[in-house]
């Protein structure tokens, strides 16, 4: 069996920066055994595996795996995906058009492909399921998680807690610059403490207009085998989503420019936006630019 593979980088417009994304393009007849271990074997922060749709309505199956476990949903494998596709032009021998819908574990993920005239530049998803909130952590679990002082966590909106848009995270604002580049994943707090309700990792953010985006971020998961993330577009649409509740507009279209990657010499640019009416955030996308970079055969 010859399975054809490309990489992506994600959220950025420039290769070897963004997200890496492995994309392996003809997954059917693999176990989910071989799929964890070529995704560990990528080492990647996450692989995506892309099979026939179960409904052929939709564009097709998509399968998400950090090195370490399976993940119902995620943001740069997608936005990924649908480039890599888009580019391709075609898949199981249907064409490939501006409009995408995978079906994951978490649900359908609609996404629309970013063009420039005829140039395939990225692509933009919805959030397969609303946002849902969940526990709230103890701010020194997470300081010691991060390696950060209990000071350096901002409360004053929200407590360090659990939300979701399709993968669970912890969401932890930070007061300074300062805080958010010393911070480092301390593994052993990880597993004697986490995950809380579900949650992959954890999800600095500082709200940091200095540099002409609005937001910066870090993600921690070492659990999943990420001990950092250069792009969350999962966590990045569940925080546009948690501060459009947040604030107090009954009616609202919220949109932020987020960094991230920043740190780990992997810069990467997201676009994040929410629609909230009557109160109720009622969707919320991600989306950005990518670059090809390889391609591939793995002989099974």
């Amino acid at each position: 069996m010859r399975l054809e593979f490309v990489t992506v980088d994600v959220f950025t417009r420039h290769r070897f920066g963004g997200n890496p994304l492995a994309v392996v393009l003809n997954a059917a007849g693999l176990s989910t055994a071989q799929m964890q271990s070529i995704a560990g074997e990528f080492n990647l922060s996450e692989t995506t595996f892309v099979l026939p749709p179960k409904d052929p309505e939709h564009t097709a199956e998509v399968r998400i795996f950090t090195p370490r476990a399976e993940l119902p949903f995620a943001g740069h494998p997608n936005v990924g995906t649908a480039f890599a596709l888009a580019k391709r032009g075609g898949i199981f021998g249907q064409p490939i058009g501006d409009r995408l819908v995978f079906e994951e574990k978490a649900g359908l993920v609609p996404l629309d492909v970013l063009k420039d005239g005829a140039a395939i530049l990225g692509a933009r998803l919805t959030a397969p399921q609303p946002l849902s909130r969940g526990d709230e952590v103890a701010v020194d679990i997470v300081a010691a998680a991060c390696s950060i002082a209990i000071d350096d966590i901002e409360t004053r909106h929200h407590a360090p807690s659990v939300a979701s848009c399709g993968t669970a995270f912890i969401f932890v604002e930070l007061k300074t610059r300062r805080a958010l580049a010393a911070a480092q994943p301390r593994a052993e707090i990880f597993s004697r403490n986490l995950p809380v309700g579900g949650a992959t990792g954890i999800h600095l953010y500082l709200p940091d207009r200095a540099d002409g985006v609005d937001i910066r971020a870090r993600m921690f998961a070492p659990l999943h085998g990420v001990p950092e993330d250069p792009a969350t577009g999962s966590a990045n649409v569940a925080l546009v989503s948690l501060l459009a509740s947040l604030r107090p507009e009954t009616d609202l279209s919220l949109r932020l420019q987020i960094a991230q990657g920043v740190e780990m010499g992997r810069p990467s640019l997201l676009d994040a936006a929410a629609e909230k009416r009557g109160g109720q955030v009622i969707a919320a996308t991600i989306g950005g630019h990518c670059a090809a970079v390889m391609t591939g055969i793995i002989d099974i």
